[in-house]
């Protein structure tokens, strides 16, 4: 639970809800409104991550579960919700909008996957970085 009080993967939740919000401004799709946008964005903060980690883990008894949290998010609750609010522009645009939603939902699980603060996020990236670049100078001095 604490991994979703932390200040970078909360403010990055409030920049990717404010770009949603903002498209439904910019762009006029007839299924694209603040509060799809406001559903799906925190339903992908609560799920992705932990459907990135149940698959990199090959955690394969919670594959059903992350699938489920996955299509939920992806496209149950969109369909849930313009099932509700305007049932003809959901049948005209929910074949469009669930590849889309997929894509950022896995690129969310991606962004919040990494569990600590960004300073140690930053620290392993630094380290890991180094550590292949020390690799890729020893291998070619081999090749020399």
């Amino acid at each position: 639970m604490s991994e979703y009080a932390r200040p970078w993967k909360l403010f990055s939740l409030a920049i990717g809800i404010a770009l949603l919000i903002a498209g439904a401004f910019y762009y006029d799709a007839p299924v694209w409104d603040i509060p799809i946008s406001l559903i799906m964005g925190l339903l992908a903060f609560l799920t992705a991550p932990w459907s990135m980690r149940v698959m990199l883990e090959r955690r394969w008894k919670q594959w059903p579960a992350m699938l489920f949290a996955t299509w939920f998010t992806v496209d149950g609750s969109y369909w849930l919700y313009w099932r509700t609010v305007d049932p003809t522009a959901l049948e005209m645009m929910r074949e469009a909008n669930w590849p889309a939603s997929l894509s950022l939902y896995w690129m969310c699980g991606i962004v919040w996957l990494y569990q600590g603060s960004l300073s140690e996020l930053l620290h392993e990236t630094s380290t890991a970085i180094r550590r292949l670049g020390n690799l890729a100078a020893r291998r070619l001095k081999k090749i020399d």
